[in-house]
């Protein structure tokens, strides 16, 4: 950056503060090695080099070189996609005006596109770094270049705004990814080419397959491995350990798009074939609990399910996670309250018999002098496969639905191949508890209207289900009319 003295002596004292913040931060970044992210060097490997002595762009972190409409970047966990993703970013606000930025959620599309370590804040240099207001939900580059959060989540948001281009972050991962994809395609309407950059982790979705083949998709392909040098040592323990050499490792560390697998508990398309955007009338709906075990990064599995009056089940919401079990008794009943279910039902075998006494407490906590927990225990002698197989057969029968993606669950439950591993994933395991009472429940012919009103935003509300007084009203006009 060059300034005469003259135009020195004609900037305000604001416009001198603002200087003297940007070379002070200039000069961090070189202290700190960050180096211009392109390089000039052909087919850079991304290592440090004389005139780049810090980390920057290899080869394929550079978006490819002819008027592509969509730019595909398929990657494993650790590839780099989130900094490719940010950097291409911060090159359009210098020619483009507004910009599209969106992430599977509201807390994804800020804490990882925007706020990340690899996000735009730090990596925008100094002398074009934006201003971030989040009541806005905006993005302001020193040129006036702005750019908009969105969430795939709320995919109406997307109906109205217009963007000269955008940043999808992990496509895979959104929930009403059709949808949240036509929306926001229509709104890709400013300037002479809009384009997109998609950066994901890849999963064999209809969508996906569907822009892989488009001749007007530019696809970049890459594996965890490509990055290894830039990678923590504490990831390698955590993520490559946990997935190399498995089938799903395959997908989440080589980059490869799975078709169905052989002996898997489920296959991928009949869970597209019955999914569903929104649930129908519910007549009953339980969350499904299966607690961690003893294992590294084991996860307590948390799925609610619901029993449709068309006779179907349908998977609401995963809310597994790796929690502590106080965490995880509270999340149960969170989820139980905000979808309105009748009952938690619980694995309890398998040196597990400490989680009823936890969920008993975290009720009391929350609901202090209102009886017993609305708890069902499960003691799941049979083993894995021979439990899950009525709910795998349910699923080849188009009678499990899924309303939206739920990438995580769909992984493992298409992943698992019980003849390889006897150890069935957590988030299966709360899934099959959840649809195995439903199916003992109704397949039997017992079916009991369940209230909206303990449902709060974000639930699913079951149109028919009728308050007290509105049934009795009825009633009573029923008798009249007889």
């Amino acid at each position: 950056m060059r300034i005469s003295r003259e135009e020195l002596e004609r900037l305000s004292p604001a416009d001198l503060a603002r200087l003297e913040t940007v070379l002070e931060q200039t000069v961090q970044e070189r202290e700190a090695g960050k180096v211009p992210w392109r390089c000039s060097v052909p087919g850079c490997d991304g290592r440090p080099h004389p005139g780049r002595r810090g980390p920057h762009a290899r080869a394929a972190q550079l978006a490819p070189d002819w008027e592509w409409d969509v730019w595909l970047a398929l990657a494993g966990r650790g590839f780099g996609k989130t900094r490719l993703g940010a950097e291409w970013t911060i090159e359009k606000a210098r020619t483009h005006e507004r910009g599209a930025l969106i992430g599977p959620t509201a807390a994804d599309t800020r804490d990882i596109l925007v706020q990340g370590e690899s996000g735009i804040l730090a990596c925008a240099p100094a002398t074009f770094r934006p201003v971030y207001n989040p009541s806005k939900r905006q993005l302001t580059y020193p040129n006036g270049a702005i750019q908009t959060l969105y969430s795939a989540d709320e995919p109406n948001r997307l109906r109205g705004p217009q963007h000269g281009y955008g940043w999808f972050d992990e496509l895979a991962a959104w929930r009403y990814i059709q949808e949240a994809w036509d929306m926001a395609q229509l709104g890709m309407r400013l300037g002479a080419h809009p384009q997109i950059c998609v950066t994901t982790t890849p999963r064999p979705l209809p969508l996906i397959k569907l822009l892989v083949k488009d001749e007007r998709t530019a696809v970049t392909k890459g594996t965890t491995y490509d990055n290894l040098d830039n990678l923590a040592p504490t990831f390698r323990r955590a993520v490559i350990a946990k997935y190399e050499g498995t089938t799903l490792g395959r997908q989440e560390l080589d980059a490869e798009v799975l078709d169905d697998l052989p002996g898997a508990l489920v296959a991928r398309r009949h869970i597209d074939d019955a999914r569903v955007q929104a649930a129908p009338e519910l007549i009953n709906i339980v969350v499904g609990m299966d607690p961690a075990g003893t294992g590294v990064g084991d996860e307590t599995g948390l799925v609610v399910a619901g029993r449709g009056v068309d006779g179907k089940n349908y998977v609401l919401h995963d809310g597994s996670e790796r929690l502590s079990p106080e965490r995880a008794s509270e999340r149960a009943w969170s989820l139980l309250e905000r979808y309105g279910a009748s009952l938690v039902v619980v694995e309890d075998n398998g040196g597990k018999d400490w989680i009823e006494t936890v969920l008993r407490m975290a009720w009391k906590r929350r609901n202090p002098g209102g009886g017993s927990p609305p708890l069902r225990r499960v003691n799941a002698s049979q083993g894995k496969k021979l439990r899950a197989q009525p709910v795998a057969m349910r699923y080849e029968q188009g009678q499990v639905c899924h309303v939206g993606s739920l990438p995580e669950l769909e992984d493992q439950l298409t992943t698992w191949i019980p003849e390889e591993d006897s150890n069935s994933p957590d988030r299966t395991d709360a899934m099959v508890h959840a649809v195995t009472h439903l199916m003992k429940r109704h397949d039997r012919g017992e079916s009991v209207l369940i209230s909206p009103h303990g449902l709060r935003a974000g639930g699913v509300i079951p149109a028919a289900a009728e308050h007290p007084a509105m049934a009795a009203r009825r009633r009573a006009e029923q008798r009249r009319a007889s």
